[in-house]
């Protein structure tokens, strides 16, 4: 699997603060990478050096291309989606259209006009008059159309509903993923999004946490809603975190073999949420 992102001793400092400690990480051609963190864990910072939008220290190469000092050639391999799909509110679509046609050379503008026939955006309307998922749709058919490698979404469904959402996700994933393309993603919504995810990168305090295929967590991570009875037992397996819910205690174990615990309670593999909130908190005393 060619590599497509490949950062060593990647560091960003604003004053005393490191925004991104020394993060080591390879994102490979093809896959769909959840980029996951709470507020301030770095994951911004992390896309603006792949953008090559801020200076860093350290090593990145994106798509065989040092985004610090091949911007230009960049911009021609990599989409990009922000938080706010911001787009002048005086423009037509078919304005938008036109010029993204005349400025990025390999956008086909026939697929971006299909695109938008299967919504309700008419080419003629202004940009103010759209609602906040229409818009978002309008910035995806003008992604969509361009013929690049990688694709990079910053929360590109903050504030939109669940339809809308469901609706670009699919949308993603079925007119624009293939083998050759590559999307990196980051997002507060993760039940969301964990079923189209094929590798998962946690970023915490400016660290990389965790770096794994999604296929590889279940041979790794279990979760035991371990039996009162046995809660002592299971304590002393030294599981990496631990909640109650409804009364109950629920452990959560890396490398434990299944059928020692599996004489301990309900054993099952967690989900990429619930791994993330365990990976973040602090370690059982």
């Amino acid at each position: 699997m060619a590599t497509l992102i490949e950062a060593t001793d990647l560091s960003k400092r604003y004053g005393k603060l490191a925004a991104l400690d020394h993060v080591n990480f390879k994102v490979g051609a093809g896959r769909i990478v959840g980029l996951i963190g709470r507020n301030g864990a770095g994951k911004t910072t992390a896309l603006k050096a792949i953008l090559g939008l801020t200076r860093y220290e350290g090593q990145l190469r994106v798509c065989g291309l040092d985004p610090a000092m091949d911007r230009y050639a960049l911009t021609q391999q990599v989409c990009f989606i922000a938080d706010t799909a911001i787009l002048p509110r005086w423009l037509r679509v078919s304005d938008a259209i036109e010029y993204v046609s005349g400025v990025h050379p390999r956008f086909d503008r026939a697929r971006a006009a299909e695109f938008l026939r299967s919504t309700t955006i008419k080419p003629r309307s202004r940009v103010a008059e759209l609602s906040k998922g229409m818009i978002t749709q309008l910035h995806l058919a003008l992604i969509l159309a361009i013929d690049a490698r990688l694709l990079v979404l910053d929360e590109p469904t903050l504030g939109l509903d669940l339809l809308y959402r469901r609706q670009f996700y699919d949308t993603l994933v079925n007119d624009y993923f293939d083998k050759e393309r590559t999307i990196l993603m980051t997002t507060h919504q993760v039940e969301e999004v964990e079923n189209l995810l094929t590798d998962v990168l946690f970023i915490d305090r400016g660290r990389v946490t965790l770096d794994s295929p999604v296929e590889a967590l279940g041979s790794r991570y279990l979760q035991l809603l371990v039996h009162p009875d046995k809660l002592t037992v299971a304590r002393a397996l030294q599981p990496f975190y631990e909640r109650e819910v409804f009364g109950r205690h629920v452990l959560f174990f890396d490398h434990q073999p299944l059928h020692v615990l599996a004489e301990l309670g309900e054993v099952r593999t967690p989900s990429i949420a619930d791994l993330f909130v365990a990976k973040t908190q602090e370690q059982p005393q």
